[in-house]
Formats: C-alpha cells, sequence, structure tokens
C-alpha cells in the first residue's frame, strides 16, 4: 500500500501536491517577539493596552505578514509600537502547539531612534533591568528574558 502511495504522490507532481498539502496540514499565524536589550543590558517592556489587565506587560509582540522574514518583523513591530530602531540577533524561541499559532522569539538590539508609543495599542513603554521586572508581565516573556539574561 504504501509503494502505491508513494507512486501516486510522485504522478501528481506540482501545483495539485501543494492544493493537497494545503488542505491537509494546519495552517498557523506567526507571533514574533523581541527582546530588546540596549547597552546597559536593560529589555524593553511595553503595557499593552489590548492584552487582559493583569498580564498587560510585555515585549514587544506581533504577528508576521504574508511572506515577512521573521527578524524583519521585529525590527517593524518594535518602530511602529515604539519609534526605536532595533538589529534582530539570534533566535532564542521557536514553538508551536498554542492553538494555530507559532511563537518565534529573537534578541535583538537597540540602536537608536527616539521612544514614540503607539497610543492605539500601547499604554506605557520602559526599559527595565532583568532583576527588576513589573507585576503582570507575562509569564514566556518573563521566561525569555532570564533565559537569555543567563546565557
Amino acid at each position: 500500500m504504501k509503494r502505491v502511495v508513494a507512486r501516486l504522490w510522485r504522478s501528481i507532481r506540482g501545483p495539485l501536491q501543494w492544493r493537497i498539502l494545503w488542505c491537509v496540514n494546519a495552517k498557523f499565524m506567526v507571533g514574533v517577539t523581541g527582546v530588546v536589550r540596549d547597552d546597559a543590558g536593560r529589555v524593553l517592556l511595553l503595557r499593552h493596552r489590548l492584552w487582559p489587565p493583569d498580564r498587560a506587560w510585555g515585549l514587544p509582540t506581533g504577528f508576521a505578514l504574508k511572506g515577512e522574514e521573521f527578524p524583519h518583523t521585529v525590527v517593524r513591530e518594535v518602530k511602529e509600537e515604539t519609534g526605536l530602531d532595533v538589529e534582530p540577533c539570534r533566535l532564542v524561541r521557536l514553538l508551536s502547539g498554542y492553538r494555530l499559532r507559532l511563537e518565534v522569539a529573537y534578541e535583538a538590539s537597540y540602536v537608536g531612534g527616539t521612544l514614540k508609543i503607539d497610543d492605539f495599542e500601547i499604554l506605557e513603554a520602559r526599559w527595565c533591568d532583568p532583576d527588576a521586572l513589573p507585576e503582570g508581565l507575562q509569564e514566556s516573556h518573563r521566561q525569555l528574558i532570564a533565559g537569555i539574561s543567563s546565557a
């Protein structure tokens, strides 16, 4: 049976294979997070307007656009939310399993710009020492900060 399926699969190469794969596989949104640090090692945290009030603090985060490279998503989201310029560095998390969302996180370095928050999405932005993080910080973001600062 496996040989028959393999022969059939090889015989339908091209667009039909892609349509079949599209129908039988999960589709994911990609959430991209940036762990942005300045020269002093402080991390950029944002209080998000659209997140639950008891968990409103977190790292700069957003969804990748179709066809967008994930490091560019970090650069774009930080710029949109804060006006700051960052340079993406190493990939620090790639995780699936939360419904139909893939989570990607990168370290990023602050390289310039003036802080000007997008007041539609963001209530407040602040640079925090990794040892003095605010209450209401997303637990997954706390873990990202701890993992990077101990590396």
